[in-house]
């Protein structure tokens, strides 16, 4: 069962923080969360699941920043929330949707316990401008069934930033350890891009 707004405001201070808390953007069974104004975008020309993979921080400034298609970006919440014997849940508004602007690829399940701020990894399908601030998604809180165990992972609890994948953390002591191609931006970076893709190809 989806809590409805009544129910997630009753909660608040004990099972649900959100901070900055809006009474404003309570919704009938959610509660809309802002985006902040940073953003990454990774500096590889291939993403490597067993490294750390390089970043390049942007600020959104506040007249908007244009966001380009083909381009994963990570945001993050402005609001940090913490959930206890509650199932948090993360999905994009309807009126963002309807811009072409996916907020989270797959990551929208969040886990009993969860204390944080929400990393968003964006995708436009066509270039939209976005604004720092402006209510990028909303979160709703689903009842739990059975014995609780509390989400305590050493990658994202407690978070303070946009997190990238951490996953490397799990494949520790199988990485390649060869180093990997910073990707370049604009259109001499874009031929250099195809030309490092296009050269192992020949080699074999």
């Amino acid at each position: 069962m989806i809590l409805s707004g009544n129910e997630i405001r009753r909660h608040l201070g004990s099972d649900i923080l959100i901070d900055p808390f809006d009474e404003s953007r309570l919704n009938p069974n959610s509660y809309n969360l802002s985006l902040h104004d940073e953003l990454l975008v990774y500096e590889e020309v291939v993403l490597d699941m067993r490294k750390s993979n390089r970043v390049e921080r942007i600020t959104i400034p506040e007249d908007g920043l244009v966001l380009a298609p083909n381009q994963l970006y990570l945001g993050r919440t402005a609001e940090r929330t913490e959930t206890h014997n509650l199932v948090p849940m993360i999905e994009g508004r309807s009126s963002i949707g309807r811009l072409g602007l996916f907020v989270h690829v797959t990551a929208g399940f969040g886990d009993v316990g969860f204390s944080g701020y929400w990393t968003l990894e964006m995708f436009a399908v066509q270039p939209v401008k976005i604004y720092p601030g402006v209510p990028i998604c909303q979160i709703f809180f689903h009842q739990i069934v059975g014995d609780i165990t509390e989400y305590a992972s050493d990658k994202y609890q407690h978070n303070r930033d946009i997190q990238p994948s951490l996953l490397f953390r799990e494949l520790a002591g199988s990485a390649d350890e060869r180093q990997q191609l910073e990707l370049e931006f604009g259109a001499d970076g874009l031929a250099r891009r195809a030309a490092a893709l296009a050269a192992p190809r020949t080699a074999r």
